[in-house]
């Protein structure tokens, strides 16, 4: 009996932190690496410089019709604050992990909606490759 426990608590770990792997959902592959939403967040690498992403991120928002609240950039970083119809918050936030290539992270409002971010992330992408 004794046994038994101690071996259906070791199966039950080994679930765990197998199942823990699980939380990071793969969307898709761009040009620089992989494309995964984690914890809310959508996270990107795009193998195109800071200022292209920049760009290609304010006509994404702009064509989806968010309404910008805040924006900033400077040589390392940028950043696209804007509200969607629902008045949730979005977040895109751009790094410069080279001079060509731009780590790019989205959250929808508090806890995040994959749905969306991926949405926004495809438009970004798609005025990418123009």
């Amino acid at each position: 009996m004794r046994k038994e426990k101690i071996l259906l608590i070791v199966l039950l770990a080994a679930s765990v932190v197998s199942v823990g792997g699980c939380v990071v959902a793969a969307v898709g592959a761009g040009a620089a690496g992989t494309v995964a939403y984690l914890k809310g967040d959508l996270e990107a690498v795009e193998s195109n410089k800071l200022d292209e992403v920049h760009a290609a991120t304010l006509k994404a928002v702009e064509e989806l019709g968010l309404k910008v609240t805040k924006v900033r950039k400077d040589a390392l970083s940028a950043a696209v604050v804007a509200r969607d119809a629902q008045d949730k918050k979005v977040t895109i936030t751009l790094s410069a992990t080279t001079e060509q290539t731009t780590k790019l992270s989205i959250r929808v409002g508090v806890f995040g909606s994959e749905a969306k971010s991926r949405l926004i992330y495809q438009k970004i992408h798609d005025h990418l490759q123009k």
